[in-house]
């Protein structure tokens, strides 16, 4: 008499259980499809997902999605390459570039449901420079230094058409950084924590600022902007980073990969200037970059 009802009990449960690793699959995938590269419609249709939204209502992301998701939409376009020398490997270990290393920071934040990291640099006294796609969509940007302490963060300039963000830390007390022009065939250091992981500096040289046709932080467009090329390995991570000359001056600010190739891409100095001049009173990040 008792085994039907076992039946029934183990029937229901597996019916349950099956719905439940279900919508677990579902949670994860849709967590997955944000952070494909170069799937912008699939990450558009992930983030529009009623029951992905009312999954992460209810059930906010574990560490084990946190650990998956903690990496920049880092964008990758089809820019000129940077006819340069190739990296000099030995930038690293300049005196210059030791002294500006404590003065870049891990960003981190929620957009969307999902973590976002990326990097920043501080430019000027409490202010800090990062990618606009890395605090897209935030509300609860924090910066955390390389003592492993965090400190919450406003965003007080957000330049979509530039990829630019520029992030006010209260009683920050680290040193800001030069911001020079950038000088073709500079060796530089990208200073970041590439794939959310420890920080790096990574050797790469500047090539040539122009204006190209290219996507806005939200890869719309096409928009008219001025970009300088890099060559040298930039990851997910790095967007926001510096690249620092042996002086320890920052000659570009990093935001997206060059499609198809090894390089990258950075904001100009003057661009990067005109957005700390903005800053100001604390302004709205937008949606979560696609």
């Amino acid at each position: 008499m008792r085994r039907p009802k076992l039946s029934t009990f183990d029937a229901t449960g597996g019916l349950v259980l099956g719905a439940l690793a279900g919508l677990a699959v579902v949670w994860v995938l849709g967590a997955v499809a944000l952070l494909l590269p170069g799937q912008t419609d699939l990450r558009r249709s992930a983030q529009g997902s009623a029951l992905l939204q009312r999954l992460n209502k209810f059930i906010p992301p574990t560490e084990v999605l946190n650990a998956l998701a903690r990496i920049d939409p880092f964008p990758a376009i089809n820019g000129p390459s940077a006819a340069v020398a190739p990296p000099d490997p030995r930038l690293a270990h300049a005196a210059g570039v030791r002294r500006a290393a404590p003065s870049v920071v891990r960003v981190l934040g929620m957009a969307c449901g999902l973590g976002v990291e990326g990097t920043g640099w501080v430019a000027r006294p409490n202010l800090i420079v990062t990618a606009a796609h890395v605090v897209a969509g935030q509300n609860d940007t924090v910066v955390e230094l390389q003592s492993g302490g965090r400190l919450p963060a406003d965003v007080v300039a957000f330049d979509r058409r530039n990829d630019v963000a520029v992030l006010r830390v209260r009683e920050l007390g680290l040193r800001s950084l030069p911001l020079v022009s950038a000088r073709p065939g500079t060796p530089v250091a990208v200073l970041g924590f590439p794939e959310n992981g420890p920080f790096t500096l990574t050797p790469a040289r500047i090539g040539h600022t122009s204006t190209v046709l290219a996507e806005d932080a939200y890869g719309a467009g096409p928009v008219t902007r001025r970009i300088t090329s890099l060559r040298g390995r930039v990851r997910h991570g790095d967007s926001g980073a510096p690249a620092v000359d042996a002086q320890g001056a920052v000659q570009t600010t990093i935001f997206a990969a060059r499609l198809g190739s090894v390089g990258g891409f950075g904001v100009p100095a003057d661009v990067v200037r005109a957005d700390l001049d903005a800053a100001g009173q604390p302004v709205s990040t937008g949606d979560c970059a696609p």
